[in-house]
């Protein structure tokens, strides 16, 4: 099978939500998504907005002050989970509801 950066990235998002999932939580993956959020997730009252990057890939000021937005719209949290090869798991709170 061709691995393509759309299969990658998929391939991560997948690992995400079953990592969410094994935590409690229930989520749904924005399919083909070229938005700020690419998990969404609940649990007991709480919302986790996930933007999932792989390898270099970085989120700009501009795509970080939508997420900000969202966060304030749905009255949540917005993370960047990073995964690079070798390191561990990298995560990043762009936004977190302060209520």
């Amino acid at each position: 099978m061709v691995s393509t950066p759309y299969t990658r990235g998929r391939s991560r998002e997948y690992q995400v939500l079953r990592k969410l999932r094994t935590e409690g939580w229930f989520c749904s993956r924005s399919a083909a998504s070229h938005g700020p959020v690419d998990i969404f997730a609940g649990k007991d009252g709480q919302i986790l907005m996930v933007q999932v990057k792989s390898g270099k890939g970085r989120a700009s000021k501009e795509e970080k002050k939508l997420m900000k937005v969202w966060g304030k719209a749905f009255q949540g949290r917005v993370e960047i989970w990073r995964f690079r090869k070798g390191r561990p798991l990298e995560r990043e709170t762009v936004y977190e509801n302060e209520s």
